[in-house]
């Protein structure tokens, strides 16, 4: 009896709290253990995603050509209008709609008059066009009387600095610039090595029109970074407009290698920023030549994901050599590049 007594006694009493503790301790342990591959794996899945939005995007853009003869300009502006900033111009993206299941999307709208009122793009997100490292990109731009649109972290080619003259109609040595319609043909430099598209960040602030200190390219991030801070009228809105064709949009420049930063006071606060010259197509060709820095810049750290001309996908680290990047953004620039 006394045997069964203490076997009863012994399952009553239950866990002492130093054992509740150990165990509470040991669990924390493998928690603190797993989080960091939990997180590790979902990056991974993310980076996938990116990569996969990338391809889509480059498959996209070869079928426009094989059905257009010709790639999407970056935006479309008349030059006879002055009395409007273009804001309406549409870009790749919207081009592209009919190229990647996004037909009934393309059937809503009407690319050859200014997105701003057309309401049906109000509230719409297209998947394809967003990374979900970005935290920022689910934040909706609403600016009534506008449709209200969500951000784009996919920006394509306008080549080194120059994007677009309006007196001349002279474009930059990207794949795309404004009213450009070039054939795959003039990618002289390759397809395999020249740069359609890249990652970039919503709502990357940036400044704009005038303050530009010489037509020459920026040989070093200091000399960026101070084109930048020359902007007179800083913008925390760059990438909120998916259907806008202006550089600082949907577009990039490499200007600078993959992340660098190049900082700007904005509203009190040091940001990392972009810079354009004058927007594309603003007051015809009255206007001025735009230049700009628009930076790759990537939520997947020390890296950006960039698509190819010939609709693969790399990956390339920050530390680039800058002539290196340069030149895998030129379409005819006659370089040899190694593939990175």
């Amino acid at each position: 009896m006394k045997k069964y007594r203490s076997i009863l006694v012994a399952m009553r009493r239950g866990f002492t709290l130093v054992e509740l503790l150990v165990v509470i301790a040991i669990i924390g342990v493998l928690v603190a253990l797993l989080l960091p591959a939990v997180q590790a794996a979902r990056e991974a899945a993310r980076r996938n995603t990116c990569k996969n939005n990338l391809k889509q995007l480059g498959l996209a853009t070869l079928n426009f050509e094989s059905a257009q003869k010709q790639l999407p300009p970056s935006t479309d502006v008349d030059l006879t209008v002055t009395t409007t900033g273009n804001n309406g111009s549409w870009g790749v993206h919207g081009r592209l709609l009919p190229y990647m299941e996004q037909q009934s999307l393309r059937n809503l709208v009407n690319i050859q008059v200014a997105w701003d009122n057309q309401m049906a793009l109000s509230g719409l997100k297209v998947a394809s066009f967003q990374c979900h490292s970005d935290s920022r990109s689910d934040e909706i731009r609403d600016e009534p009387p506008k449709a209200a649109l969500y951000p784009t972290n996919y920006g394509f080619n306008m080549g080194t600095w120059f994007i677009f003259n309006p007196a001349t109609e002279e474009g930059g040595d990207g794949v795309f610039y404004p009213n450009s319609n070039l054939p795959l043909s003039r990618v002289l430099d390759g397809t395999s090595n020249t740069l359609l598209s890249g990652e970039v960040k919503a709502w990357t602030p940036y400044t704009r029109n005038g303050g530009l200190s010489s037509p020459e390219i920026p040989a070093t991030i200091a000399a960026a970074t101070a084109q930048v801070a020359a902007g007179p009228e800083p913008k925390g809105t760059g990438r909120t407009e998916w259907p806008d064709g202006r550089v600082h949009h949907t577009g990039f420049t490499a200007t600078m290698t993959p992340n660098t930063y190049t900082p700007f006071t904005f509203e009190g606060q040091v940001v990392d920023g972009d810079y354009n010259s004058w927007q594309e197509g603003k007051n015809g060709r009255a206007g001025q030549p735009t230049y700009a820095i628009v930076t790759l810049r990537s939520h997947h750290a020390g890296q950006v994901q960039v698509g190819m001309v010939d609709g693969a996908v790399q990956t390339v680290n920050d530390g680039i050599d800058l002539v290196v990047w340069r030149s895998m953004a030129t379409r005819d620039g006659g370089e040899a590049v190694a593939q990175q």
